[in-house]
């Protein structure tokens, strides 16, 4: 059988990198580190990537793609269970990316490319979820004014965006950690969907609870 081909220097450059600045926050990742972690010269790594800001943005190249995909996905949203499924694969990709999000306010303060390009994310979060509370209204799985769709919309993106900010001031030394990650996401979505609990019809209300049951455990809950 055939050996597999090496993955190329690039490739495990930015695996290296985005497991680090995930686990420690990407101000406390030299590029010194990285080559060190992967075993490799300062020299190689500055052969593929010059600067650290260029490690940063083809990560974010790499999040905006998949997010963009993903995005579109909210034109097929009809019920909660659609809708569970849509947010908890969202906060699976911002897990993915954490980084982007634990550091966003001084990623945006030094980097212009991320400060115009978050600005795109938060429009296009935005769009996805006034669709999927449109999707949800023609269903009658939700009744909601068209007055408060845009503020119930910029609601959901706010706690969408900012939920790991969020775990992360609860518990800064484990939120963030792999092993604590499905439980943060699980809260996540259940929190998100929950402001739609006003509009949602009776028997969406209830399979939305019994969705946060079946997929969570009491302690999982946040305070």
């Amino acid at each position: 059988m055939a050996k597999k081909a090496p993955r190329r220097t690039a490739e495990r450059i930015l695996e290296a990198a985005l497991d680090l600045f995930n686990r420690f926050g990407e101000p406390n990742v030299s590029t010194t580190l990285i080559s060190a972690e992967l075993g490799i010269s300062p020299g190689n790594l500055y052969y593929h990537y010059p600067a650290k800001d260029e490690l940063i943005n083809a990560l974010f190249d790499r999040y905006e793609k998949a997010l963009g995909e993903l995005l579109n996905a909210s034109d097929g949203v009809r019920n909660v269970e659609d809708a569970w499924f849509f947010m908890h694969s969202l906060f699976e990709l911002i897990c993915q990316y954490r980084f982007l999000y634990r550091d966003l306010n001084d990623l945006l303060s030094k980097n212009r490319r991320l400060e115009t390009h978050f600005q795109w994310v938060l429009k296009n979060k935005t769009r996805a979820v006034r669709t999927l509370l449109d999707g949800m209204s023609h269903a009658g799985a939700i009744h909601i004014d068209a007055r408060e769709v845009p503020a119930t919309a910029t609601s959901m993106v706010v706690v969408l965006t900012y939920w790991l900010s969020f775990e992360y001031v609860r518990d800064p030394r484990n939120a963030l950690e792999s092993a604590n990650a499905q439980a943060a996401l699980l809260r996540g979505a259940h929190h998100v969907l929950n402001l739609l609990v006003p509009y949602l019809e009776p028997g969406q209300r209830t399979h939305l609870q019994a969705l946060v049951n079946a997929y969570s455990s009491p302690a999982n809950h946040a305070g």
